[in-house]
């Protein structure tokens, strides 16, 4: 496909489902889809906390839609900081998911104190619980997952630096000038342009933004690309040509 191929997708790259124990039980496969078709997403990514396990059943919920869903998920390092895994199958995304497990603690979750961690079908049935506990620390450091998620064909984005909290800027104090990072990632906290002007002056990466959600109030468009495509290919050309093809909503 050539350049003139290229449309713009309303995008949200950062989503939780009811496998990450800090998401809303409402953050079902088939809500999340009507919640995404209803304010007009065209491109999806699920992102759950070390857990690939609801992707499928999110893809099988927007099927026959124009909702395209992408696997993913969200991965804390060692240094407490967190960064978007995105592929385009399913299979990338568990085999990822048992890397992680390796150096994920061993320990069980706890749902009365962090909350259950449910994998679902895609009509939002309760399949099983997931039983590790998810929100930990992994052993992997920041540039061991960037290389890992690369070895495997996906992309890695450094999620939400403005905050104060499992942030790569805020917990190093800076982005490691060197990290191949694809990009890195605003949330919905912040007005994309007005945190640009104050912090952006060592931002030597694209800027997505993205609404990390956990409620299904929280889902919205944040941001527009233009792409050939809406697959992992289609977003790494688009954050090639930032300046044109990225719209921070």
């Amino acid at each position: 496909m050539s350049g003139q191929d290229r449309r713009p997708y309303l995008t949200e790259l950062h989503l939780h489902t009811v496998a990450s124990p800090c998401a809303e039980l409402e953050m079902l496969p088939p809500l999340i889809v009507e919640r995404a078709l209803e304010i007009g997403l065209q491109l999806l990514a699920v992102t759950d906390h070390h857990c690939a396990e609801n992707v499928q059943a999110v893809i099988d919920a927007a099927q026959g839609s124009k909702l395209r869903v992408l696997p993913g998920m969200e991965v804390q390092t060692r240094e407490e900081a967190h960064l978007v895994a995105l592929f385009d199958q399913v299979e990338q995304a568990l085999a990822w998911q048992e890397v992680v497990y390796e150096y994920l603690p061993l320990m069980a979750n706890e749902p009365k104190v962090l909350g259950s961690q449910l994998v679902v079908d895609g009509e939002g049935e309760f399949l099983r619980f997931n039983e590790r506990l998810l929100l930990a620390s992994t052993d992997l450091s920041v540039e061991q997952v960037v290389a890992g998620i690369h070895q495997l064909g996906g992309l890695a984005i450094a999620a939400h630096i403005d905050r104060q909290a499992y942030s790569l800027l805020t917990n190093l104090g800076f982005i490691p000038p060197d990290l191949p990072l694809d990009a890195v990632e605003l949330s919905r906290h912040v007005e994309p342009s007005a945190w640009l002007l104050r912090h952006g002056s060592g931002i030597a990466w694209p800027v997505v933004c993205s609404s990390d959600a956990h409620r299904l109030g929280e889902i919205r468009p944040a941001m527009r690309l233009w792409m050939d495509e809406p697959t992992v290919a289609g977003i790494k050309q688009a954050l090639q040509n930032s300046d044109r093809d990225i719209e921070l909503l």
